[in-house]
């Protein structure tokens, strides 16, 4: 068992952390928002820090999951930063999902200060989270990732390394690219059922036994046919995510044209003021527009 410290405690961090503790790491935790640690260690014991560099201190793995590319740095840098209190030889592993080149320029902060770095970014959502199934996708070196993954393991359903530093975040970009195309999809599907007079429920039982079958279409077919939309990952994060697919693109030469599309589809459900509804509310924006 390790000494851990976990970093951010929102919908997924939260749940992350406490697998962790459940697996007998000892783990001490931080948020921006103290009445959120403070919550975490009356729910899962442990203990809380005032800034990420007093969590890091002593800790073996410095696990975080954070906001965005600044949130990220916040956290790892300066003199309340995490790496300023790691000791020598100590691994962070970074499970938001954030920009390659943010993630390049703190593995390279890190191995400076003698740490290493693990870029794993996660899929599977709040549910995946919680009941401790996550995909999660590595860069890094051989020896950190051998390092990291039996403690990833508390919460994941498959861990693989995919690369040196960026790969893992690379990979997380594959992750929501195909996602952004499937879920317009899906809702075009289901809103034409609607239109059509047919039974949605219907309609899915059959089709989802063959090709057009999905995770998306088994677990969300029927909150998106009650217009319900707060289940999940919330479209104000998959804008940021595609935004940084996009960027990523632009920097290698890929064509995105349906990504680039969806992402003008979620801009329209933030003004529709879904910005906080999950990335299934696609369907409410072409209800509004019949």
């Amino acid at each position: 068992m390790a000494k851990v410290a976990f970093l951010g405690l929102g919908v997924m961090g939260f749940p992350m952390a406490g697998h962790l503790a459940a697996a007998g790491h000892q783990v001490t935790v931080y948020n921006r928002t103290v009445s959120k640690a403070e919550h975490w260690v009356r729910a899962k014991g442990g203990e809380w820090a005032a800034t990420p560099a007093d969590a890091a201190r002593d800790c073996d793995f410095v696990m975080a999951c954070v906001g965005n590319d600044d949130d990220l740095r916040a956290v790892c840098t300066g003199p309340e930063g995490a790496f300023a209190g790691m000791k020598p030889g100590a691994i962070f592993v970074d499970h938001t999902t954030v920009s390659a080149q943010v993630t390049r320029e703190l593995a390279a902060a890190a191995a400076a200060a003698g740490l290493g770095f693990v870029d794993a970014p996660v899929s599977g959502g709040q549910a995946g989270a919680e009941n401790g199934v996550l995909s999660v996708m590595c860069g890094g070196s051989q020896a950190d990732y051998a390092a990291a993954e039996p403690v990833i393991a508390a919460y994941a359903k498959i861990c693989r390394r995919m690369g040196e530093s960026g790969a893992g975040q690379l990979t997380k970009m594959c992750n929501q690219i195909a996602i952004a195309g499937l879920v317009q999809g899906l809702s075009e599907s289901l809103h034409f059922a609607e239109k059509a007079g047919l039974s949605i429920s219907d309609v899915v039982e059959v089709i989802s036994q063959g090709a057009a079958g999905s995770w998306q279409m088994a677990n969300r077919f029927k909150t998106m046919e009650a217009g319900e939309f707060a289940f999940g990952f919330a479209v104000d994060w998959m804008r940021k995510d595609l935004g940084i697919c996009l960027a990523t693109a632009e920097e290698t030469g890929a064509g995105l044209p349906v990504t680039a599309l969806v992402d003008q589809f979620y801009k329209d459900v933030q003004a529709m003021g879904g910005g906080r509804w999950d990335t299934s509310s696609l369907i409410a924006r072409l209800r509004k527009l019949s």
